[in-house]
């Protein structure tokens, strides 16, 4: 589902969510969007409402969480467990799952995901898969957060 053209990547997301509200059936990736966003009901709002923020940026500076960012984070780690890549990924994940839920631990996850992916934009070079896996181990080493 990786594409870098922030359009196409939101009007995905309005599709997804409005053939589901629509009860047209769903394809491809389409089910796993929306199982995304049926555990985040805070952004069923702004899928409802597509011309109103189709073009609205967020400024993590001033507080404002992305939604499509976090959704899309939730994606490529579903998609990244789905076929264990990289290599050990999802015996993190499961390390992680040990004293929280799914959904927590894939927000921890999305810390190390983040990371890897600010180190390669600021490096200008592809993400370092064995720095993710390091980060995710680390978090699984410690103890998880709750709430």
């Amino acid at each position: 589902m990786y594409t870098q053209d922030r359009n196409r990547m939101r009007e995905t997301f309005f599709h997804a969510w409005r053939r589901y509200r629509d009860g047209v059936p769903l394809e491809g990736i389409e089910s796993l969007i929306v199982a995304v966003v049926e555990r985040h009901p805070e952004y069923h709002a702004i899928l409802e409402n597509a011309d109103e923020h189709r073009d609205r940026d967020y400024e993590a500076e001033f507080g404002q969480s992305n939604p499509f960012l976090h959704l899309g984070m939730h994606i490529a780690i579903a998609e990244q467990l789905s076929i264990d890549q990289p290599a050990g990924v999802r015996a993190c994940y499961q390390a992680l799952c040990a004293g929280a839920s799914e959904h927590d631990a894939e927000h921890r996850m999305m810390e190390c995901l983040g990371e890897m992916l600010w180190q390669a934009g600021q490096g200008n070079t592809a993400p370092d898969p064995q720095a993710y896996l390091d980060c995710l181990a680390h978090l699984a080493a410690r103890k998880p957060r709750r709430g």
